[in-house]
């Protein structure tokens, strides 16, 4: 019978170097989803070309979040992962800078978030999906900001 290719990260195979560390003789290591989202959502945003992570309505509430004191945006937003005992799968929403070769960057992304998500966790990423929900042009969000000055 035939494997078909899963996202249920705790009924694949174990592969990697460092796939066996998390579960040791002397006990196990667990690592929370919202550890690998924060983790992808950081390594996402290094690359150049990606200007933001999330669909239009959480880029909308982070913008809004972004204005109320002591609050920052959250570094998963755009992320959903699915982690297992010793792997991990990882989505992403991207938002890319106009010009920018989707093709390379996806690539770019997909290498940065799995060497991230691998050196930091020992988890084994099977997959990086990315999903490029939209293009920024310099210009078109620069006048979002100035409502709020006096004429």
């Amino acid at each position: 019978m035939a494997e078909t290719k899963t996202t249920d990260v705790t009924k694949q195979p174990t592969a990697g170097p460092d796939a066996g560390a998390l579960v040791t003789k002397q006990g196990a290591t667990t690592i929370a989803d919202t550890v690998v989202q924060k983790i992808a959502g950081l390594a996402a945003r290094e690359v150049s070309g990606v200007h933001d992570l999330g669909g239009g309505a959480a880029r909308a509430f982070g913008a809004l979040r972004e204005r109320i004191p002591g609050a920052s945006a959250s570094a998963s937003q755009g992320v959903s992962v699915e982690v297992g005992e010793k792997q991990a799968a990882v989505d992403l929403q991207l938002l890319v800078d106009y010009g920018v070769s989707i093709a390379d960057l996806a690539r770019a992304v997909r290498r940065n978030v799995i060497s991230a998500i691998e050196q930091m966790t020992g988890l084994e990423v099977v997959e990086v999906n990315i999903n490029v929900n939209d293009v920024h042009i310099p210009g078109e969000d620069d006048d979002e900001g100035t409502s709020d000055r006096v004429q």
